[in-house]
């Protein structure tokens, strides 16, 4: 076996599938588990890497499909969409990493979408970022109270800052194997499988 030849850009096209999937698994693990902090994080950004990774999960099945295949239509829209999933992967990463904590701290104290004139006004409970919150965003211990309250916004800052690197880290670094997963499958999708029939165009 010639390296370079059909079995192995083959080969090379699944071990770069499975790939896909772990990285689609981890930044889908990640965002949801910063997103389950509930507090410092930038939810559009985080539901934008659930999204890519939930998309490079679906086009690595595509790919090992193709691949096994050698089945010219999957291959070109594994290109196709490969590319698509690269550009929004490296601007999600960069998104990522460039948040800041006082970007994350607005982001979670941002008063929501507008109301339309006329609708009746609810009063909106302030979030306490100095102690633990109920369900309805209130301190569950009194100012000064036995025990004395413990900040838990620097936690939960530490730990979505911590969230945001990796997934940015991740993201950015295997953004760049798909470019190579794009060079590789346009290869692999113009070789001749040599046990086809000769007669075949492909």
């Amino acid at each position: 076996m010639v390296c370079g030849g059909f079995a192995c850009s083959r080969n090379a096209l699944c071990a770069l599938n499975v790939v896909y999937v772990l990285v689609g698994v981890l930044l889908v693990g990640v965002a949801g588990w910063a997103r389950g902090l509930g507090m410092g994080s930038s939810p559009p950004l985080l539901g934008g890497a659930f999204a890519v990774g939930v998309f490079l999960l679906l086009i690595a099945g595509l790919g090992l499909l193709g691949a096994l295949r050698h089945h010219q239509v999957l291959l070109f829209f594994y290109v196709l969409i490969l590319g698509l999933v690269f550009l929004c992967q490296l601007g999600v990463s960069c998104a990522c990493l460039a948040l800041g904590r006082e970007a994350q701290v607005g982001t979670g104290n941002s008063p929501g979408p507008p109301k339309p004139p006329g609708s009746p006004k609810t009063p909106r409970v302030p979030r306490n970022p100095l102690g633990p919150h109920n369900s309805l965003g209130v301190c569950q211990f009194p100012p000064g109270g036995i025990p004395p309250c413990p900040p838990c916004a620097p936690q939960l800052l530490q730990h979505s800052d911590q969230a945001l690197k990796i997934l940015g880290g991740v993201g950015l670094f295997f953004s760049f194997t798909e470019v190579l997963g794009v060079w590789l499958a346009l290869r692999f999708r113009n070789q001749r499988d040599p046990r086809a029939n000769p007669g075949a165009f492909l």
